[in-house]
């Protein structure tokens, strides 16, 4: 069993699922033997808050605003006390400029209060942060830190209950599902990986299942055929 893992329904996998998910991992790996967030950071602190920023667009669309966001406040210090209108400014570009601006600026103050501005590397501080989800959690953890974690977002729901690795629909619980089918020592490029396959060949409308690396073991029907070039 992975790490003494239970899914989250209590059960726990049987050698043929672990197996199954096994060689789906295995050829994820193969396509993406090196991977990481597209995100650009320097420290914990501008992975966080370039996370939080990406929510609802691209990581190209944060990767330009951040450099003038952290040449300006390029600490929590700085960012927990900044005028919330010039932040907005900065971050416009991203969408939801506001709700972003509230809360970077909130977990900033957070880190300055409760942290001395040292960015915890323990998920259950982490999402104790005001706007830091499980999600931005495992991301810090497992990019910034290298810790074993399991970041669960539209593209490893989608992909992993494709695939029959879980049935579940919450994210918690289908990262509990994962825990419990793979190694520990896969779950910090696990996310990156599926997150790319996602983004390349396995999207949401229309998979492109005639190019998928896993298109044999995956039990998605109806699979998407190849189009007609005429």
């Amino acid at each position: 069993m992975a790490a003494g893992e239970k899914r989250a329904d209590g059960t726990v996998p049987s050698p043929k699922e672990r197996g199954f998910a096994r060689r789906i991992v295995n050829r994820l790996a193969i396509r993406y033997p090196e991977i990481g967030t597209a995100l650009r950071y320097a420290n914990p602190f501008e992975l966080l808050v370039s996370t939080v920023i990406s929510a609802q667009t691209t990581d190209e669309n944060v990767n330009r605003a951040t450099p003038r966001l952290f040449a300006r406040w390029p600490t929590p210090d700085d960012l927990a006390v900044a005028n919330p209108d010039e932040v907005e400014q900065v971050i416009f570009s991203t969408g939801f400029y506001r709700q972003k601006t509230r809360s970077i600026i909130a977990l900033s103050q957070d880190l300055v209060d409760r942290y001395q501005g040292v960015v915890p590397d323990d998920i259950d501080e982490l999402v104790t942060l005001k706007g830091v989800g499980r999600k931005t959690a495992s991301v810090v953890l497992a990019e910034a830190f290298g810790q074993p974690a399991i970041a669960v977002d539209t593209h490893v729901r989608r992909i992993t209950n494709r695939t029959g690795l879980t049935r579940e629909k919450d994210p918690t619980k289908i990262e509990q599902d994962l825990k419990a089918l793979v190694p520990k020592h896969e779950w910090q490029r696990l996310s990156m990986r599926i997150i790319q396959f996602g983004r390349d060949i396995c999207e949401a409308r229309r998979p492109k299942c005639w190019r998928c690396d896993i298109r044999r073991l995956c039990p998605y029907e109806p699979k998407t055929p190849v189009p007609d070039s005429s």
